[in-house]
């Protein structure tokens, strides 16, 4: 069992009413990690070390952030280890998955390094004689990350890592279900030097949550909010962002459709389709949850992936013998369970996998899903997958696009230029053509649409989410007024 202290202005604290909760061993039931609670007063103390760390940390030159992020970089992929039982202990995590989080993250780290010297401004020609203007982008002040559980080091560390490049001070407010795998992530950005009250880390209770929340939104030190989770939470923090007149930056919920057209690589497809729904239990925002094929070459299809989708047991990660681990809880399973059971009652065929043992769940194949399934609409998160039959190409993005949410989205054909022609019909932040639904890169602008949410993550779109854009002019010649 893990002990999880607050971490504030560079100094481990206690919650000020000593205050602790329990995340539980999603397994075996034992406790994983006790963590301190914060109250709205704590979180207040969080964000007032990162207003008074800005002034020097945003005068900082590109080399010093540059130099400190890349350390940073090297140590957490040396801590890959302490990331691998905390994962596993959290959340169920596989050791495959924790491990490449942890790679990508690093990959986060090391691409914010190099934006450090990416964030400029310009010229911009002037009607007023002698007036030099210029566009010039400046960091915003203290940034709120909040980050999920899902793929805690890769988001956590997203959360915070180019708002750092762009010399913002920052506060990570852990998630609830994985207080230890977060406070990792401020441990080694403390271990490799970052100055104190530049990075602070706020953990809480899961019935604290609203109010810790509202406290450092409402804080007026507090300049950007970014948000990664569901479209529920989404939009009550975009409603106090909004009350308080702040940019948010979300990344929500996503029902991500996979096209296999009547000309694509089916093994291609196969594979690509296998690894976008069932990775890490299929609880990925950008997880295949309907694969949409062309009826010419859907029976094919849907009997080669059941093939292999077979192979996709789930198992204790402690054993490290399966490829799929554990559903994060119980709650997480009764929606799989009820979503399974409501589509076989309305016609679905089941074609491998539904069979649940505690926490445990084989990659579940559904065939025949129509729109008045649950699941033709409802995100699953989890490791079932459906599959719906397309007319033909018009159907099949109209089917892509028959969903509230819009994150990330795959055509499999031949012929690529008609998938791209496809691709730029379908609503979604993300698509991908030839390739699984998820794919992630630190220099990419990563987004949704529609309830997946707005706003950019990585690249130059992420600069300017995290950066105030400022117009200053010099006037070089005397002036001329009118009065």
């Amino acid at each position: 069992m893990q002990q999880v202290k607050l971490f504030i202005a560079n100094e481990h604290r206690h919650a000020s009413s000593e205050a602790t909760f329990e995340r539980l061993d999603p397994l075996t039931g034992k406790v994983a990690t006790r963590a301190a609670a914060a109250s709205p007063d704590d979180a207040r103390a969080a964000v007032a070390a990162a207003h008074a760390a800005f002034p020097a940390w945003s005068e900082s030159g590109p080399g010093t952030r540059r130099a400190l992020l890349l350390k940073a970089a090297d140590l957490l992929g040396a801590r890959a280890g302490d990331f691998v039982t905390a994962m596993a202990g959290e959340i169920g995590a596989t050791e495959g998955w924790a491990r490449f989080n942890v790679m990508l993250a690093a990959g986060m780290l090391r691409e914010a390094a190099a934006s450090t010297t990416q964030i400029s401004g310009e010229v911009i020609p002037s009607d007023k004689p002698g007036c030099l203007a210029m566009s010039v982008r400046q960091a915003a002040g203290v940034v709120l990350g909040i980050a999920p559980w899902n793929a805690p080091v890769i988001l956590g560390v997203r959360a915070i890592a180019l708002p750092l490049a762009c010399g913002n001070t920052v506060v990570l407010k852990a998630s609830e279900i994985c207080p230890r795998t977060h406070a990792l992530i401020s441990d080694v950005l403390a271990e490799a030097g970052f100055p104190a009250g530049v990075v602070n880390l706020v953990t809480n209770a899961p019935a604290d949550a609203a109010a810790v929340v509202e406290a450092m939104v409402a804080h007026p030190a507090v300049r950007r909010i970014n948000f990664t989770g569901s479209t529920k939470v989404g939009r009550i923090i975009a409603g106090l962002g909004a009350c308080h007149l702040k940019p948010v930056l979300l990344e929500l919920g996503g029902k991500a459709p996979l096209l296999v057209l009547h000309d694509a690589d089916l093994d291609e497809a196969v594979k690509a389709a296998a690894f976008g729904a069932f990775m890490n239990q299929g609880q990925i925002c950008m997880s295949t949850e309907r694969i949409v094929v062309d009826a010419k070459v859907a029976d094919e299809f849907v009997k080669r992936f059941v093939v292999k989708a077979k192979t996709l047991t789930a198992g204790d990660p402690a054993q490290g013998k399966s490829p799929l681990g554990a559903v994060v809880g119980h709650g997480a399973l009764n929606v799989l369970r009820e979503l399974v059971d409501d589509a076989v009652s309305k016609g679905a065929r089941l074609m491998c996998g539904g069979a649940m043992d505690s926490l445990l769940m084989d990659a579940t194949v559904l065939d025949g899903v129509t729109p008045d399934m649950r699941i033709y609409s409802e995100e699953s998160f989890g490791p079932v997958v459906c599959i719906v039959r397309a007319q033909d190409d018009a159907d099949a993005v109209r089917l892509a696009n028959d969903s509230e949410y819009g994150l990330s989205a795959a055509i499999y054909s031949r012929d690529v230029a008609r998938a791209l022609n496809l691709a730029r019909k379908i609503e979604s932040g993300i698509c991908h053509i030839n390739g699984p639904t998820v794919h992630d890169e630190a220099q990419m602008p990563f987004g949704g649409t529609k309830a997946s949410g707005y706003g950019r993550f990585g690249g130059k779109a992420g600069i300017a989410e995290f950066t105030e854009l400022r117009w200053i002019t010099i006037d070089t010649a005397p002036g001329h007024f009118p009065i």
